[in-house]
């Protein structure tokens, strides 16, 4: 009796310490090994890299225990350089593990083109919005006499009417010209003949008319850049705000003054 007294005290003790050394390990485990080999604990804040050009950041992430990713998407904005950062995945400021990758949309080089909408006889604010939407700048607006208040008249690019369809880079600034809303009166259409332009779009804005088509005559005859014909011509009635389309002179290439 004495001897399976003993037989089971021994077993109990041999089964504790097996226990013990089973729990020891378990800590050890979870408490030292684990940890270290997922840097538990060790956590970096992502930075702002908002504006941060290409170059600069490899280096200032590294610096921080980050890796980074392009991605293949970029983004276009006319106002920021080139092959700087547009966005970033995780957000500036979130907790993260050392050596997270944080993925980013740079800036592209080059304007994606885009196909200019048609803009006339359509509301100025409606007009504003379109231009939003699609990535173009609104920029100078200059009203002159028409019946139609605030509607779009012309639609200009670097200071030239652009049609619909034309291709232009995304971020472009398209200058407008809009009605006023008086463009009731009754005038006359002054006399441009041997005028230079210039001094011919400001009698004609002056006049409360409006500035229409440009045509160029070849001539060796007439100094160059003379107005030489208008239509309507001098004398004519018409609306305030109409449009008057001008023909200037060009020297013949092979004439020299």
């Amino acid at each position: 009796m004495d001897n399976i007294k003993d037989s089971l005290k021994k077993v109990s003790i041999h089964i504790g310490l097996i226990l013990g050394v089973i729990i020891l390990l378990t800590f050890i485990f979870l408490k030292v090994f684990l940890p270290s080999f997922t840097n538990h604990g060790e956590t970096v804040s992502v930075p702002d890299l908002d504006g941060f050009e290409y170059s600069e950041i490899e280096s200032y992430l590294e610096n921080r225990n980050l890796r980074y990713e392009i991605n293949i998407d970029s983004g276009f904005n006319a106002e920021i350089k080139p092959l700087t950062v547009l966005k970033q995945t995780p957000k500036a400021g979130t907790k993260v593990k050392s050596g997270r990758k944080i993925y980013l949309t740079l800036n592209s080089k080059n304007a994606p083109m885009i196909k200019m909408p048609n803009l006339v006889n359509s509301q100025l604010k409606n007009v504003q919005e379109i231009l939003s939407n699609i990535g173009l700048v609104r920029g100078d607006i200059k009203y002159v006499p028409d019946i139609g208040q605030n509607v779009v008249l012309e639609q200009k690019y670097r200071g030239r009417n652009i049609s619909e369809g034309f291709e232009i880079a995304k971020g472009s600034q398209i200058d407008l010209v809009v009605g006023d809303g008086l463009g009731n009166q009754i005038l006359d259409v002054p006399n441009l003949i041997g005028m230079d332009e210039v001094d011919a779009e400001f009698l004609i804005i002056g006049s409360g008319l409006r500035m229409g088509r440009i045509n160029y005559v070849t001539t060796d005859t007439v100094p160059q850049g003379t107005i030489i014909r208008h239509l309507p011509p001098s004398g004519a009635e018409v609306k305030s705000g109409e449009p008057i389309d001008l023909w200037i002179s060009e020297l013949n290439k092979d004439t020299n003054f």
